[in-house]
């Protein structure tokens, strides 16, 4: 009996292995997943700052007109003012020169703001660009590396199976398929330890009467509670 427990508890091992190997390969894509959204959003940011940076760059240009407008405004005024016959006309001339000059002053302001906005955001989108070109060689070298762990994964998944299958030929039809059904009934954990005289599954204590048979190992016996199949291992030494 004792080695037909030595088998259920091999199975459950190869069982519990075998339920993981999809999860740790999800986990590992998913760590390519989050490198791969992090370049796609630092490359539409940079995008982003392009576009900022050519509409800086065309608000230059009509700065620019308007701040030549106003000069060539000026200049028309001043010539007209030579041939103004009345006060009025020359006041009026000379509102418009001076509206002129604040246009030519704000312009100037504008233009340099403008500039400085354009560099900035190039600046942004080269650095980010830079920043880019690194995640991506270090995705390449992960993607790599991960790929390898996946076959090395995927070929342990084949010599678990192989021994699974192999070991599961075996047992007992009809204690197969009484580890089968738990396994399905219990999320995968069907044989569990005993310790201190508590399942390890559901972690409520076990009558003594049926802990001391469990110790001897010569019967199959089932926790009362979650009716997993049930082991004695020892209690770990308390490290000194």
């Amino acid at each position: 009996m004792k080695e037909e427990i030595e088998k259920l508890i091999a199975l459950q091992e190869l069982n519990t292995e075998m339920s993981q190997f999809d999860q740790h390969i999800a986990e590992k894509m998913q760590t390519l997943k989050e490198r791969e959204q992090s370049i796609e959003e630092k490359e539409a940011a940079v995008n982003e700052f392009r576009e900022n940076a050519q509409q800086f760059i065309q608000n230059q240009r009509e700065i620019k007109a308007a701040h030549e407008d106003a000069g060539v405004r000026i200049k028309e005024r001043q010539n007209k003012m030579m041939q103004v016959q009345t006060s009025r006309e020359h006041q009026a001339l000379l509102k418009e020169i001076e509206d002129a000059k604040r246009v030519i002053k704000d312009t100037e302001e504008q233009l340099l703001q403008a500039m400085e906005q354009a560099e900035k955001a190039e600046a942004e989108a080269t650095e980010l660009e830079n920043i880019c070109t690194g995640e991506k060689e270090l995705l390449a070298e992960e993607t790599t590396k991960v790929e390898a762990e996946v076959k090395k994964l995927n070929t342990r998944r084949k010599t678990v199976y192989n021994k699974h299958g192999k070991l599961a030929k075996t047992m007992q039809s009809s204690r197969m398929k009484r580890y089968e059904k738990l396994l399905k009934k219990r999320d995968g954990l069907a044989v569990v330890a005993v310790v201190d005289g508590v399942c390890q599954g559901c972690f409520m204590a076990i009558p003594p009467q049926q802990f001391n048979e469990i110790r001897k190992g010569e019967q199959l016996h089932s926790c009362p509670t979650c009716q997993r199949i049930l082991y004695y291992t020892s209690p770990e030494a308390p490290e000194e």
